[in-house]
C-alpha cells in the first residue's frame, strides 16, 4: 500500500483517478435504468431490453471509433461533444413520453455517444508517471474501477425503485456532465496531445498483442456477464442475498488488483491470473448456497483486476503512442461483446436447465479463457524490467549530404 500511495502523490494521478471514476459511474447505472424505465413506460420487459440491446450495440460500434478521434481533433474535443450527445440522450430519455422506435432511436444514441474515458484516461497515464510505475498503476486503475460495479447499481437501483426510473435517469446527467466536466478541465487533458495516427482504421487489430488482449477481454467479461445472471437467477431480482454475492465478487477483484498490482507481468501472468478466476467459477457448480458462492467467487475475484491490468500494460507497451487510444477502444468493444454473450449464452441455460447453467457458462468462457493463454503464451510480452510506456512515434528527419 506504501507504493500506492506514493503513487497517488504523483502530481495530476490522483485528481485524473477519482474525476474519470466519477465520469464512469454511469457505466455501472445506465443499462439498469434503461431497463427499469423502459419497462415502467412500455410495461415490457422484452421491449426494455431492445432499448437495451440498441445501447449496447452503439457503445460497442463507437469505442474504437471515438477513441480514434481524439488523436484527429484531440481528447477534450471528443470528451466535450461525446458528453454533451450523451447526456441530452439521456435527457431526452427520461422526460420525453415516445414510442417504442422513439426510445431505440434515442437508446442506440446514448450507446452511440458514451465518452470513451477509459481509451482517454489509459493513453493519458503513460505521460503521467514513471515507466516503473506505469505497472502498478493500471492495476489500481483496474481495481478502484470495482468501486463503481459494487455501489452503482445499487446506488441506482434504490432511486429508480424508490423515487422514480425518470429520477434515475436524471442522476446519471448529473454524472455524466459533473464528471465529464471535472475530467475535461483537468490540466492533465489539455497538456496530452495524442498524435495522428498514420494506419488505416482497425490496422492496429493485426498486431497480436491487442488482438491478444482483445479476445481474452472478450472471454473474461463474458464469465463474468455469465456468473452475474446466475447470481440473479440463483436468488431472484429482489433478494439482498443477489447483491451481496456480487459484492464480494468485485470486493475480490479489488483485492486482487491492490495485492498483485506490484508484480512484474511475465508471458505467463495472464495464463497464472485467468486460471485463478476459471478455479474460483468452476467450484460454483459445486453449490449454489450463499456461503458457498460467496467464498467461490471472492477468490475468482482475485484473478479478475490482475488480468485486467495484464491487457492494458502489454498494450501499451506494444503499440505506438498514436494508437494506443484505438487499441483500447477494441480492447473495451471486446469487452462489451463479451458481456452481451455472456449474458445471452447464461439466459438460455437458465431457461434451459435451471441457474447452474449460467455457473457452467461462465465456467466455460473462464476455461477457455486460459487455453487461449495458454496456447498462445509467446504472443503475450515479458514485461519484466521492460518500460510499459508506448512506443514513440516517429517523424522522417530530412538530412543534408
Amino acid at each position: 500500500m506504501a507504493g500506492y500511495r506514493d503513487l497517488l502523490r504523483t502530481p495530476g494521478v490522483g485528481r485524473i483517478i477519482a474525476a474519470q471514476l466519477t465520469a464512469r459511474f454511469p457505466n455501472g447505472m445506465t443499462s439498469l435504468a434503461i431497463l427499469l424505465h423502459v419497462e415502467q413506460v412500455t410495461g415490457s420487459y422484452g421491449a426494455a431490453g431492445i432499448v437495451l440491446a440498441a445501447a449496447s450495440v452503439g457503445q460497442a460500434v463507437s469505442g474504437p471509433v471515438t477513441s480514434r478521434w481524439m488523436g484527429v481533433w484531440g481528447i477534450r474535443r471528443v470528451l466535450t461533444l461525446t458528453t454533451t450527445v450523451c447526456a441530452a440522450a439521456v435527457l431526452i430519455l427520461a422526460l420525453v413520453p415516445m414510442g417504442l422506435p422513439g426510445y431505440i432511436v434515442f437508446g442506440l444514441l446514448a450507446g452511440l455517444s458514451t465518452p470513451p474515458v477509459q481509451s482517454a484516461v489509459r493513453t493519458i497515464y503513460p505521460k503521467l508517471v514513471t515507466s516503473r510505475q506505469l505497472t502498478p498503476l493500471f492495476s489500481l486503475d483496474a481495481s478502484l474501477q470495482e468501486i463503481i460495479w459494487i455501489f452503482a447499481p445499487v446506488v441506482i437501483t434504490i432511486v429508480a425503485t424508490q423515487v422514480g426510473t425518470v429520477t434515475g435517469l436524471l442522476l446519471i446527467v448529473v454524472f455524466l456532465v459533473g464528471g465529464g466536466a471535472w475530467l475535461i478541465a483537468s490540466p492533465e487533458v489539455g497538456r496530452v496531445r495524442i498524435p495522428r495516427s498514420r494506419r488505416a482504421f482497425g490496422r492496429v487489430l493485426a498486431r497480436p498483442v491487442v488482438l491478444l488482449a482483445t479476445i481474452t477481454g472478450f472471454l473474461l467479461i463474458g464469465a463474468c456477464a455469465a456468473i452475474e445472471a446466475g447470481v440473479v437467477a440463483t436468488f431472484g431480482h429482489g433478494g439482498l442475498e443477489a447483491g451481496l454475492v456480487l459484492a464480494i465478487f468485485s470486493v475480490g477483484s479489488l483485492a486482487g488488483g491492490l495485492s498483485f498490482g506490484h508484480i512484474p507481468i511475465g508471458r505467463w501472468a495472464m495464463a497464472r491470473r485467468f486460471a485463478i478466476v476459471a478455479v474460483g467459477i468452476t467450484a460454483t457448480i459445486f453449490s449454489l448456497s450463499f456461503w458457498w458462492l460467496s467464498a467461490s467467487l471472492f477468490v475468482a475475484g482475485i484473478g479478475i483486476a490482475p488480468a485486467l491490468a495484464v491487457m492494458f500494460a502489454m498494450t501499451s507497451a506494444s503499440v505506438k503512442f498514436s494508437e494506443t487510444a484505438e487499441a483500447y477502444g477494441w480492447i473495451s468493444t471486446g469487452q462489451l461483446i463479451g458481456a452481451a454473450a455472456g449474458s445471452a449464452v447464461a439466459g438460455f441455460l437458465i431457461d434451459g436447465v435451471g441457474p447452474v447453467g449460467a455457473y457452467w457458462a461462465g465456467a466455460i468462457f473462464a476455461t477457455v479463457g486460459v487455453i487461449v493463454a495458454t496456447t498462445c503464451v509467446r504472443g503475450f510480452p515479458d514485461l519484466r524490467g521492460r518500460d510499459v510506456s508506448p512506443i514513440p512515434d516517429t517523424e522522417p528527419v530530412t538530412t543534408i549530404t
